[in-house]
């Protein structure tokens, strides 16, 4: 087993908190105002704690543009869809409490929730701390089934519930128990179960009837979605030591791109397993002891030709998906997935920025510096933030303090904030115009 870092799992996690009611906060929808594509002219940040990313002005202002938000009917796996770039979906100006459901087993002081809910058949699924896997309908939050992956022979202090997936009416289950587990969406039934090398603590990635997971002993599988037998699998750059969590592989046109634990970065064919190229995605001159972890936990993003991944050791990158050649690259160390949407990328960083790059070329667009301490006289409490997900002309980022935000594509500018009653480790999703947040607690919460 791979030794575990006891302080990253709370200071390198990046956390948000679920949202109580999208109210009023001085009057006005946190949600803010919708706002137009930005006028020329240098931006300056008045908030707090500005850090070394900085945008460049270099060819005058930057002009935004995104393509109209469209609806998304479901999320059926971690990041969206299999190669994790779901563009600009819709939502309500100002969307409301719906309900509320229990998904099982929390967060604890050896253990947290590493998996994102899903959407598909108009039911949303969940797996908690202890392998225990629920469906709820979407419209109404109530429970349709609920089946316990967990062996009766089997303790429940091993970290479980890796994550989810969906495709072609089955809910593919990956979990700390080195198991990958097929279920029917419809009635929960287990249809395969399969034991692999090594535990698991990411969600597995669906597409083309192959179940494909990463180890954490940097395994990369193909699983058959039909039954559950091993088609290939391809071994990484070993690592002793990593961040709690993973990354889902992002797959697209025939590659699959796994991020490993090392930093290294594995592009295989899916139907073979055969390596392509591959990239160590490692900051070259790491400032602090959190940059010594090459982690790549920010799943991957695939989108028109390119792949886009964050390393926790200070390093974004762009690599062209044919040769495997970097494009660019610029210094900034995160474990979120950025976001694509219109040829702009939208990134958190640990340092508690929020940014837009220009997927093209690499230039940091706007720069929007983050609270960084619950007590900023003090220096204490330090605050770490989670999304961001674009809706309807707004990113949505939520805070570990309590807090979550709305803030502009386009400029970088705060909209609206709100307070919120519960710390999460996970993104929110949308699906069906429908906000969901999952809470440390186990709480499932869905605004529309």
């Amino acid at each position: 087993m791979m030794r575990r870092v006891s302080f990253s799992v709370r200071a390198l996690a990046v956390a948000a908190v679920t949202l109580p009611l999208l109210s009023a906060c001085g009057g006005e929808t946190w949600f803010g105002e919708s706002e137009d594509p930005p006028l020329p002219g240098k931006r300056i940040s008045v908030l707090e704690m500005q850090t070394g990313l900085e945008a460049q002005a270099d060819g005058g202002a930057p002009q935004i543009v995104l393509p109209p938000p469209e609806p998304a009917q479901a999320w059926p796996q971690a990041g969206g869809l299999a190669h994790h770039a779901m563009q600009h979906m819709t939502l309500a100006d100002n969307p409301q409490r719906v309900w509320r459901a229990d998904i099982g087993e929390g967060a604890g002081s050896r253990d947290r929730l590493l998996a994102q809910p899903i959407v598909a058949e108009d039911r949303v699924y969940t797996i908690d701390t202890e392998a225990r896997v629920t469906a709820f309908d979407l419209a109404t939050g109530r429970e349709v089934w609920e089946t316990d992956l967990l062996p009766e022979d089997e303790d429940t202090n091993t970290l479980l519930g890796a994550g989810l997936a969906y495709a072609n009416g089955r809910i593919f289950a990956a979990t700390g128990l080195a198991q990958v587990v097929a279920l029917d969406a419809g009635t929960g039934a287990e249809a395969w179960r399969t034991t692999v090398s090594a535990p698991m603590r990411a969600a597995p990635t669906v597409d083309g009837g192959r179940v494909f997971v990463v180890t954490i002993d940097n395994t990369v599988l193909a699983l058959a979605a039909s039954d559950g037998r091993t088609l290939w699998s391809q071994p990484g750059v070993a690592e002793a030591t990593g961040l709690l969590g993973g990354a889902a592989p992002a797959v697209d046109a025939g590659t699959v791109v796994a991020p490993m634990r090392s930093g290294e970065l594995m592009a295989l064919t899916v139907h073979t397993g055969r390596p392509l190229w591959s990239d160590s995605i490692v900051a070259p001159r790491p400032v602090d002891a959190t940059a010594n972890l090459a982690d790549i936990n920010a799943r991957p993003v695939i989108d028109s030709g390119r792949v886009y991944v964050v390393s926790a050791s200070g390093l974004m990158t762009a690599i062209d998906m044919r040769t495997g050649q970097r494009v660019w690259d610029i210094p900034l160390a995160g474990i979120e997935q950025p976001w694509a949407a219109g040829g702009v990328l939208y990134a958190l960083s640990l340092d508690a920025d929020l940014a837009a790059v220009d997927a093209r070329t690499g230039r940091v667009l706007w720069v929007t510096p983050l609270p960084r301490w619950e007590d900023p006289d003090d220096r204490t409490g330090r605050i770490l933030w989670s999304g961001p997900v674009l809706a309807s002309d707004r990113l949505i980022i939520a805070g570990s303090h309590g807090e979550a935000m709305s803030v502009s594509p386009y400029t970088g500018k705060v909209l609206g904030r709100t307070d919120l009653p519960d710390g999460i480790t996970l993104a929110p999703i949308v699906a069906q115009d429908t906000l969901i947040f999952l809470t440390n607690d186990a709480d499932l919460v869905a605004y529309r």
